[in-house]
């Protein structure tokens, strides 16, 4: 038996699986640790997803927003724009569950609800907003208005 689990205080589920490893957190139960360290593991896996990461990016057409969402349907999605000019982009992904005759030994991938909220532009067609949901990742694009460029008049200047 190895003494470098037992210092640390991690325990192996498994002896034979290398990731049972429990990773010991020498801030554990301190007042100034992450709020999730405590949490159960069920709020853990929701906090996850409900900060699913959203890339924005600004052509000089567009903007567009483009979401990792793998394993979700489109159907499983809503994109919205609310007054005020508010993109929302929203979801759930269903928490896969356990059989009888089965045992998880991990789950690392997250479940629950997300909500994003980017407040757009004043030169934003939300009337115009076109949303696709190809191979997991959803793209977003809100089309700009044309910027008039201010006519400029020249003046002679006498003398």
């Amino acid at each position: 038996m190895s003494l470098i689990p037992s210092i640390f205080g991690g325990r192996r589920s498994n002896v034979f699986d290398p990731f049972s490893l429990d990773v010991w957190d020498p801030f554990e139960g301190f007042p100034f640790s992450s709020s999730l360290a405590n949490a159960p593991s069920s709020a853990r896996e929701t906090s996850a997803f409900a900060n699913t990461r959203i890339d924005w990016k600004e052509t000089p057409e567009a903007h567009v927003f483009k979401a990792d969402l793998p394993g979700i349907k489109k159907e499983e999605v809503k994109v919205e724009i609310e007054e005020g000019g508010v993109l929302q982009i929203s979801g759930e992904r269903s928490k896969e569950q356990e059989e009888k005759n089965e045992k998880w030994h991990r789950i690392e991938r997250s479940s629950g609800k997300f909500m994003r909220r980017f407040r757009l532009p004043e030169n934003a067609k939300v009337e115009e907003v076109k949303a696709n949901m190809e191979n997991g990742v959803l793209t977003v694009t809100v089309p700009k208005m044309e910027v008039k460029k201010p006519e400029i008049k020249a003046i002679d200047i006498s003398g």
